[in-house]
């Protein structure tokens, strides 16, 4: 005949916290203060303030610079004061360059370049982040090297074959060799790799959607942050783009880069006039950057969460 002895359930206690007390305390995973919201000291605003002065002066030395006359700008002691003339120079700027025809060329090429780039880019990227294919990694070193290799390299045969294809001058010859870009394909690339699972792109086969489904539904909406941004780089460079323009275009046809181009070529040029016409070359880009500034910053917010 066995007996059991029962422990009351206080002793259990006592014990439990006397094996806890001789237990080493464990390290924990996380550093001291991880998850802590960290305070910018009085350096970091003060930084913070130099930055942001540097980057506006030039904006601001501009406004300047087209609100004053020649002589006012090569004084000895240059204004640091906007003065009265501003409207004259802008409207000599518009007359003497014809920047209104200059605008509506630069939109027309910059637009089409910018959503042709994010088209056949995010289009490339996912073909080499996703899908499986021969040659897929000696196409994308290809693609990498055309990094490599210097735009004025291609400047003459380029030219030669606008010419002979007809379009001389005309706003085609500046568009379709800048469709797409290598910078773009790898950048996509890129993104896609860590930001759309497998998971997302089978699940949507075993629905029965076709690769263009899979690619409108699942693809573009998870690419959407860093189409944004490449975005934002593909439009800003092809605003500002001169060279190619230069050599591609006429002066009956500019870009707004060409026909500011114009201004300074005279032999003594107005700076007041063509720092007028350098201030209506930046608005447009100020305003597309208050009006999709959010988004931008969000899709590049994103990015860097998914890296």
């Amino acid at each position: 005949m066995t007996t059991t002895s029962t422990v009351p359930a206080s002793d259990h206690r006592r014990v439990a916290k006397a094996t806890a007390r001789d237990e080493p305390p464990r390290r924990s995973r996380f550093k001291p203060g991880a998850g802590r919201q960290h305070h910018a000291g009085p350096f970091a605003y003060l930084a913070l303030v130099v930055v942001g002065l540097g980057s506006l002066f030039p904006l601001y030395w501009t406004l300047v610079a087209a609100s004053r006359t020649q002589d006012e700008i090569l004084d000895t002691t240059p204004p640091l004061i906007p003065g009265g003339n501003l409207f004259h120079n802008l409207e000599a700027a518009w007359e003497q360059a014809s920047l209104g025809k200059a605008i509506v060329n630069t939109v027309i090429v910059s637009s089409s370049i910018t959503l042709a780039t994010l088209f056949f880019c995010t289009l490339a990227g996912y073909a080499f982040a996703k899908m499986r294919f021969k040659g897929r990694g000696a196409l994308m070193t290809a693609v990498i090297a055309t990094l490599t290799i210097p735009p004025q390299l291609s400047v003459v045969p380029l030219f030669m074959m606008m010419s002979d294809i007809g379009w001389g001058g005309q706003l085609e010859s500046v568009i379709f060799p800048t469709l797409v870009s290598a910078f773009g394909v790898f950048f996509m690339r890129q993104y896609l790799i860590e930001a759309l699972p497998y998971e997302l792109i089978e699940a949507g086969r075993m629905d029965g959607a076709n690769n263009l489904r899979i690619v409108w539904s699942i693809v573009l909406p998870v690419a959407r942050p860093a189409m944004m941004v490449l975005g934002m780089l593909t439009f800003v460079q092809s605003w500002n783009d001169f060279f190619w323009p230069y050599l591609a275009l006429n002066q009956q046809n500019p870009t707004l880069q060409v026909a500011l181009g114009q201004l300074s070529a005279s032999y003594v040029p107005d700076q007041s006039i063509v720092m007028a016409g350098a201030l209506i070359s930046t608005l447009p880009l100020l305003i597309v950057f208050v009006i999709f500034g959010k988004q931008i910053v969000g899709g590049i917010m994103a990015g860097a969460v998914k890296g």
